[in-house]
């Protein structure tokens, strides 16, 4: 018992200093290794599986800070709209002013400031601990491990590499360019570089490494929760598809690249849609579909904040307690959005109550097209825990990759490389099989390529990714597809990033803000 308790306090004290080792000094500048007790730490494999454990518990502490996926990634395409029969009408205006993208108001209007302190996504500081945390884990992985074969120091490398890679593409969607390093105690501050070349960099680093990881996890307290070669893969597509978007000259090559990993992916067999009556399984986690996600599970005593969940402000009792508080949703889709998404007179299973296993709607009401009052997105009102009418929300997983997002981003990229069309219909083909909603029958070229672009905004709604995808193709520029469209001049001034914390500059004379966020913001 002595022993097991030393061994624990062993581990707590160098998550505590290789984590928050950036804690007393500014952005990159990290205690100098004769402070780090590394060397003396890393001594077994359960050393190095707790390291990794804390890792992506560190980045986890982000998503839970507040309404990071949905503010990041969802409401900034003015889609989403406050209940205005909610008791909380007034903090739920901030969803409007993220539809705006009126960033300034988001982070400190009045009525939501306290709730949301959405200035939290500002700071970066989180991240790069985790990055440095990954450094070092890679750098005492290399020096050598007792008791570790090759063949598990070459997996570990690998899973360290897909949470470094990870967070710096995680940034980049964020705050565009960003400080890359890799040393393990990198002591001088960086400049910010390139997005697209950070990102390259992310994709040679992982390519090179994601063949010593199994496709998915055996171990199925692991199976999406942990890194694997599928969630390798399912990263640096997004990130091809990402710099596609930003890197013109060639755009060929990533969609090429892309639309190769998404055939590897398939060819593996190691993932699978489920049947929408088993979606209760995918959004709790674990299952077929997942290739990478935050698991957290109250029978872990994991401390979820109520409003981390992105699904959370859609549900409305008895899908969310306590029932006084939550007699409708908070927010609602519009209803000429989920009619655009979902036309009234073709079928797709997705648009169905909840009791049919359908995405929106109960027996009480709330249909696909409800808006306001009565919407209810049912697509996350799953394994509801036993609660006693307390604040909380039901038990489900924070999805990040999931197959589905997959195969319709490799489908995308065949359309888009102009004579892949035949095979870019069929892909999508399985995702609306799975829904019921019967294969696409229009043509080829933009048609196909708009009609991809919507399918992913029906597939994925909820999950963070819509207002990425409209940045990464250019359509947040039109008001076809964006409600509060960016024009040419705020796009090129990167109005899609978010602000950067001004303590970025503390002691680093080679660091620089986001221009647009720093002038008027107009």
């Amino acid at each position: 018992m002595k022993t097991q308790i030393s061994h624990q306090a062993r581990l707590l004290c160098l998550v505590i200093l290789v984590l928050c080792s950036t804690a007393c000094k500014k952005f990159l500048n990290v205690v100098p290794k004769d402070q780090l007790t590394g060397n003396n730490y890393f001594k077994s494999k359960d050393d190095v599986e707790s390291n990794i454990t804390s890792l992506y518990s560190k980045f986890f502490e982000k998503i839970n800070q507040t309404q990071v996926m949905g503010a990041i990634g969802e409401y900034r395409s003015g889609e989403v709209m406050v209940n205005p029969l909610h008791f909380k009408v007034n903090e739920g205006r901030i969803v409007e002013a993220l539809g705006r993208n009126d960033l300034h108001d988001a982070i400190d209007g009045n009525a939501w400031r306290d709730r949301y302190h959405l200035w939290d996504i500002t700071n970066w500081t989180t991240y790069y601990q985790v990055i440095q945390g990954t450094n070092i884990l890679i750098s005492k992985l290399e020096e050598g491990i007792p008791g570790l074969s090759e063949a598990d120091k070459q997996q570990y490398i690998g899973e360290a590499t897909f949470i470094r890679c990870f967070t710096y593409f995680w940034m980049v969607r964020i705050f565009g360019d960003v400080a890359y390093y890799t040393n393990p105690y990198q002591a001088n501050p960086l400049g910010r570089e390139n997005m697209v070349s950070v990102l390259n960099k992310c994709i040679s680093d992982m390519k090179s490494k994601m063949n010593n990881m199994p496709w998915t996890n055996s171990d199925p307290s692991k199976k999406g929760s942990r890194a694997s070669r599928g969630a390798a893969v399912a990263l640096i597509m997004h990130m091809n598809m990402w710099n596609a978007g930003f890197d013109p000259v060639k755009k060929n090559v990533y969609y090429t690249e892309t639309a190769a990993l998404g055939e590897e992916l398939m060819k593996s067999n190691a993932y699978s849609l489920l049947p929408l009556k088993n979606w209760d399984l995918v959004v709790k986690g674990r299952s077929a579909e997942s290739l990478f996600e935050f698991y957290r599970s109250i029978n872990y005593g994991d401390n979820v904040n109520i409003d981390a969940p992105i699904a959370a402000p859609f549900l409305r009792w008895p899908f969310r307690n306590p029932r006084y508080d939550n007699q409708v949703s908070l927010f609602y889709y519009t209803t000429e959005y989920m009619s655009k998404l979902f036309p009234e007179d073709l079928p797709d299973k997705r648009k169905e109550p909840i009791e049919n296993d359908g995405w929106f709607g109960d027996q009480y009401g709330g249909g696909v097209y409800s808006g306001d009052d009565k919407f209810v997105m049912t697509k996350f009102a799953h394994n509801i825990p036993a609660s006693e009418n307390s604040a909380v929300n039901p038990d489900n997983t924070f999805l990040i990759f999931r197959y589905a997002d997959l195969l319709l981003l490799r489908a995308e990229a065949l359309a888009e490389l102009g004579n892949k069309d035949a095979e870019a219909i069929s892909i999508v083909g399985l995702v609306r099989a799975r829904a019921q909603a019967g294969p696409y029958d229009g043509a080829g070229g933009d048609e196909l390529k708009d009609f991809i672009f919507m399918e992913r905004s029906r597939e994925l709604i909820g999950e963070g990714q819509h207002y990425f995808d409209l940045v990464r193709t250019g359509r947040i520029m039109s008001s076809k597809w964006a409600r509060h469209p960016l024009n040419r001049d705020q796009f090129n001034r990167r109005a899609w990033t978010w602000p950067i914390d001004h303590a970025a500059t503390n002691n680093n004379p080679y660091m620089s803000l986001n221009d647009y966020w720093e002038s008027s913001g107009l």
